[in-house]
């Protein structure tokens, strides 16, 4: 498919312009190895579906073009929970320092995370790491407004729960809350 100049130079200030987001969209998700690959191939799809692409909402139509290529790079998800488990070992054995508190309640936030559903997981993520407003999240997730709001409700509930769970797993110890109210109850 040829696509007309006037669209390719659209595309090359696009690329332009998006090219960070997307590439820290990704890198929160899988391992360093696989940024550039999975980047390299949110670009190309967007290259060979330029004509379907919303111009007004680029930025949320590329995010979800990630969430898909994504989601054929589960492999580098296995790397990246062995990663996790080996820090949580390592936190473990060091003696206790005067970051000791805030690492282990990050470890406490970070294993409740990751002990959600996948679904849950990515509708936080889009909220809070990428900062999407509802509207734009829906379009990632492929999804209403309505129904992102009620994912969002429900995965700030089972995250809460989750971390409830995992504190009194972990061994007692007093840490100060990383997360506030105002960033997982209700925005």
């Amino acid at each position: 498919m040829v696509i007309p100049i006037d669209d390719a130079q659209s595309y090359t200030d696009s690329y332009r312009l998006h090219f960070a987001a997307v590439e820290s969209y990704v890198r929160r998700r899988v391992g360093a190895d696989a940024v550039q690959d999975v980047v390299a191939e949110v670009f190309t799809v967007a290259w060979r579906r330029w004509h379907e692409a919303p111009r007004e909402r680029l930025l949320p139509w590329l995010y979800g073009v990630a969430r898909l290529t994504l989601a054929n790079a589960y492999r580098d998800e296995r790397r990246h929970r062995a990663l996790a488990d080996s820090l949580t070992r390592t936190a473990a054995e060091q003696v206790a320092d005067d970051h000791a508190a805030d690492v282990s309640a990050r470890l406490v936030v970070a294993a409740a995370f990751e002990t959600m559903r996948p679904a849950d997981r990515e509708v936080l993520r889009l909220d809070v790491w990428e900062g999407l407003a509802p509207r734009d999240a829906a379009l990632v997730l492929g999804c209403t407004t309505a129904a992102f709001h009620v994912r969002l409700h429900r995965a700030r509930r089972r995250f809460r729960q989750a971390l409830a769970v995992t504190e009194i797993t972990e061994a007692p110890r007093r840490h100060t809350s990383v997360l506030t109210e105002a960033e997982w109850g209700t925005r």
